[in-house]
């Protein structure tokens, strides 16, 4: 029978893609970001990126996440070393998983804010925890991290221009 550490290198990114990548369909599924009524009627900053923008980036962030996942599962790290490092990640990918819906679904962009903060948290934590197994992995979050810092900021905004 396999174990999560004999799994083929190949498989291993596979399945970490699968996971990025299904969180954030999923998420934006629920939400349907396009056609979100309440967010097209609020007041955004002149800064605030087209919508056709976040798909993409989106996309690619979760792409590197998927790398930097597998390259830390598949090292030669002690297997505790990646059991916590792994599961600060799936913490990160969590709260990266609900904050669209806390934002668009329950259209509540300060609970969205406190939300991102803790995102941004456990996202450094991760940075660290990878870094300690691979400094190429703990690299390929630096975008996801200013991505978030940036949506954090713009999170923010929405919620002072529309109170």
């Amino acid at each position: 029978m396999e174990t999560l550490t004999t799994i083929p290198n190949n498989w291993k990114l596979v399945i970490c893609i699968i996971i990025c990548e299904v969180a954030g369909i999923i998420s934006g599924l629920l939400t349907n970001t396009q056609n979100n009524i309440w967010f097209n009627a609020i007041i955004k900053p002149s800064w605030n990126p087209p919508g056709y923008i976040f798909g993409p980036v989106w996309t690619v962030l979760y792409l590197l996440m998927a790398i930097s996942l597998w390259i830390v599962w598949k090292s030669d790290a002690f297997e505790d070393q990646k059991m916590v490092a792994c599961l600060i990640f799936a913490a990160q990918l969590f709260l990266n998983f609900w904050w669209t819906i806390l934002f668009f679904k329950f259209q509540s962009p300060l609970t969205a804010f406190v939300e991102i903060i803790f995102m941004i948290v456990f996202i450094f934590f991760t940075i660290i925890r990878f870094s300690e197994i691979s400094k190429t992995a703990a690299w390929l979050l630096v975008p996801y991290i200013s991505w978030v810092s940036f949506a954090a900021i713009l999170n923010y905004t929405l919620w002072n221009l529309n109170k």
